[in-house]
């Protein structure tokens, strides 16, 4: 696996924060997009009725996330131009923070080995969006805790987080575009 990649650019934040529209919005003007494992783990564990669940079993479901991130990232590598990805590596130990879970040497490794860009793009907490559905049943308070956590997982690896904006989905694909150097940025008060 490559040390590190700046056509990586991940996407990250508490639950609910618009991460995922935003990337679906960046798909849909051809970046190519990685998409969150997370999710993907809960609808898969639910139908094979498996414990790999954050309100099962937390550490399987963390380590089952950390395999399909280790994929998504290889998978990545034979992708060209930027890569958007919805959450990364680091990610899994800001849950187990907010979990009260040990960091485990794998995902130690995991996170020394599977680099992403410098910089990291933080979808703050943004009560206005934010809502619950079958696989996101945190509240809001948890989705602010779980952002923080994961805020701290990234810059303890030494990512430097942007954050942003509290706006539109077109306003954060200007924003991300711009980010990119694949576009004018956003000016002040777009």
């Amino acid at each position: 696996m490559s040390a590190c990649s700046d056509a990586f650019i991940v996407v990250t934040g508490g639950p609910g924060a618009g991460k995922t529209t935003l990337i679906a919005a960046l798909a849909g003007r051809g970046l190519a997009t990685m998409p969150e494992a997370g999710r993907a783990v809960i609808q898969a564990q639910s139908a094979a009725g498996g414990n790999g669940l954050p309100w099962a079993d937390r550490a399987l479901f963390a380590e089952l996330m950390l395999t399909a991130d280790l994929k998504s990232h290889r998978d990545a590598q034979e992708r060209q131009g930027p890569v958007i990805f919805d959450r990364g590596i680091p990610d899994i130990a800001g849950y187990l923070g907010l979990c009260g879970l040990p960091v485990p040497e794998r995902l130690c490794r995991a996170m020394g080995r599977c680099r992403y860009a410098r910089k990291v793009l933080l979808a703050p907490p943004w009560q206005a969006i934010f809502g619950q559905d079958a696989e996101r049943r945190q509240d809001f308070d948890e989705a602010e805790r779980t952002c923080r956590m994961v805020a701290n997982a990234y810059a303890e690896q030494g990512y430097e987080l942007v954050e942003l904006p509290c706006a539109s989905v077109e306003a954060r694909v200007a924003f991300v575009m711009g980010h990119l150097g694949l576009a004018p940025p956003m000016q002040r008060g777009e």
